[in-house]
C-alpha cells in the first residue's frame, strides 16, 4: 500500500517513506532524484569554494605577495580546519530550518568567500591577517557536505544509499576539481603579464544565485528529517562512532587534504610542469587528482553495497599505503609524468575510499540496533535520525584531515627540506586504519555484510 503523502506551504512533505517499495516506485524516486540534483550542485560551489585557496595561493608570487613556507601552508590548510569545525553545527541546520531552506541559506553564506578574496588578492599590499582572514571565511564551503549528505540520506531506501550518497559526495567533490581547473584559466586569459586575481572569486557570484534560486523552487524539506540533538548525544556514545571517524579522516581527509596542496606539490618539485599555455591561458593538471577522487567516489560506494563496505575500505588503504611508498621511492628520479599517476591512482584509492567507509556508517548502525539485515534495511525512525546524526558527525571529523595533511607536509618541507617524511607518517597512519578496519568490521566474515 502507498504512503500517503501531503505536501505543505514552503514545499514541506509529510509522509515520506522511501522503504515503502509501492511509494519509492510510483512517487519517491523522482522527487529523491530533484532534490539530490539541487543538493549536488550546491554542494559542488561550496567545495569551489573550499578549494579556491588552494590553487590561488600558488600564484600569489607571481602577483607580487611576499609569503613564507610556513604562511602558504596556512593558507591552504586553514580553509579546512574552519569547513570541518562548521559540519557540526551545519550537520543540525537540516532537522533546524529543513533541507531546502538549509540549502538556500548555505549557498547564500558563499556569497561571503567569494567576495572577500576577489577583494583581498586584488592587492600585493594586502597583509597576511586579511589573506588568512579570507582563508577562514571559505570554510563556509567545507560546512555544506554535512548538511547536503544527512539531508539526503533521508531520501533514500537503504538499499540505495550506498550509491545516492557517493553520487551526492562526487558531485560535490568535483568542486574541487572544477575550482583547480579554472582558475588558472579564468586568471591568466587576456591577462598579459599580471594575473586577474580578483576573476578567481567573481566568476562563482552567477552561480551560487542560481544555487539559491533552484533550491527554493524545486527542492523539498522533509518533516521526519529529524536529527535532533538527544539522536546526536546518542551518535556520540555510540562506540562504532570513533572508529568510523579515523576511517574517514584516512579517506575523506587524505582526498581533501591531497585536493588542497597537490598544486603546491607540483610547483615546489616539478616547476616547469606547475602550468601549461593554451594560447593567452595557462593551464594546470593539479585539477587532475581532485576530478578522479571525486569520480571514483560512488562507485566506492556501489563496490560497498555489493560487497561489503569494510572490504572494500581495506583495499582502499592497502593502495593508498602502497602507491604513497612508491611516490617516495620514485621521486628521485625526477619523473613528473610518474609522480602524476601515481598521485591519480592515490587519488582514486581514496575516493573508493571515501564511498565505502560513508556506505559502512548506515549499516554499522542499523546491526547495532539488532536489524537482522542491516546492510539492506535502515532500521525504525530512531535509527535513522541517530544514523543521520552520526553521517553528520564523522563527515565532520574526517574533514579535519584536509587541515592536517597540508600542516603535516609543511612541516616536513620546513624542517626536512622535502616532503618524504611527511608521506612516511601517511603510509603508517593507513597500515594502522587497514589494521583497524580488519580487526573491527572483516572478523568471522563480517565484512561481506558490513
Amino acid at each position: 500500500m502507498q504512503s500517503p503523502l501531503t505536501i505543505r506551504p514552503g514545499r514541506w512533505i509529510d509522509g515520506w517513506d522511501p522503504e515503502d517499495r509501492a511509494f519509492w516506485e510510483h512517487t519517491g524516486r523522482r522527487i529523491a532524484r530533484r532534490n539530490l540534483g539541487w543538493s549536488v550542485f550546491a554542494e559542488f560551489l561550496g567545495f569551489v569554494v573550499w578549494q579556491l585557496w588552494s590553487i590561488v595561493v600558488v600564484t600569489l608570487p607571481s602577483a607580487g605577495f611576499q609569503l613564507e613556507t610556513g604562511q602558504v601552508f596556512w593558507l591552504i590548510s586553514l580553509p579546512s580546519l574552519v569547513g570541518a569545525t562548521l559540519r557540526f553545527p551545519y550537520s543540525f541546520a537540516v532537522p533546524r530550518f529543513g533541507g531546502r531552506n538549509w540549502t538556500m541559506i548555505s549557498a547564500a553564506l558563499l556569497l561571503i568567500p567569494v567576495t572577500m578574496l576577489a577583494l583581498c588578492v586584488g592587492n600585493p599590499h594586502t597583509p597576511f591577517w586579511m589573506l588568512l582572514t579570507a582563508a577562514g571565511f571559505a570554510g563556509l564551503g567545507g560546512g555544506n557536505f554535512a548538511s547536503s549528505m544527512s539531508n539526503i540520506t533521508f531520501f533514500y531506501p537503504q538499499r540505495d544509499k550506498g550509491w545516492a550518497l557517493g553520487l551526492n559526495a562526487a558531485g560535490g567533490n568535483l568542486g574541487a576539481a572544477a575550482a583547480q581547473f579554472l582558475v588558472p584559466i579564468v586568471i591568466t586569459i587576456g591577462a598579459g603579464v599580471t594575473l586577474n586575481l580578483p576573476v578567481a572569486g567573481w566568476i562563482w557570484v552567477l552561480p551560487i544565485l542560481v544555487a539559491i534560486v533552484g533550491a527554493s523552487r524545486y527542492m523539498n524539506n522533509l518533516s521526519n528529517a529529524k536529527t535532533d540533538l538527544g539522536a546526536s548525544l546518542a551518535a556520540l556514545r555510540e562506540p562504532q562512532l570513533w572508529p568510523l571517524a579515523l576511517l574517514y579522516i584516512g579517506t575523506f581527509g587524505s582526498f581533501i587534504g591531497f585536493a588542497g596542496v597537490f598544486p603546491k606539490l607540483i610547483v615546489d618539485q616539478f616547476p616547469a610542469f606547475s602550468t601549461f599555455q593554451v594560447g593567452s591561458a595557462s593551464v594546470s593538471l593539479a585539477f587532475l587528482g581532485a576530478l578522479v577522487g571525486s569520480l571514483a567516489r560512488p562507485y566506492g560506494g556501489r563496490l560497498a553495497d555489493r560487497f561489503g563496505g569494510a572490504r572494500i575500505t581495506v583495499a582502499s588503504f592497502a593502495v593508498m599505503a602502497l602507491i604513497t611508498f612508491f611516490v617516495i621511492i620514485t621521486l628521485p628520479t625526477g619523473s613528473f609524468w610518474l609522480f602524476l599517476g601515481l598521485f591519480l591512482v592515490l587519488f582514486i584509492a581514496s575516493g573508493v575510499g571515501n564511498g565505502s567507509t560513508y556506505r559502512m556508517i548506515p549499516t554499522v548502525f542499523a546491526a547495532r540496533a539488532g536489524v537482522a539485515d542491516a546492510h539492506v534495511t535502515a532500521g525504525d525512525v530512531s535509527v535513522q535520525r541517530r544514523t543521520a546524526a552520526a553521517l553528520g558527525l564523522i563527515s565532520a571529523i574526517g574533514a579535519y584531515g584536509g587541515f592536517v595533511i597540508p600542516q603535516v607536509l609543511g612541516f616536513s618541507k620546513s624542517s626536512t627540506g622535502g616532503y618524504a617524511t611527511g608521506l612516511w607518517w601517511f603510509i603508517a597512519g593507513y597500515l594502522v586504519l587497514l589494521i583497524l578496519t580488519a580487526a573491527l568490521y572483516l572478523r568471522g566474515g563480517a565484512g561481506r555484510r558490513l
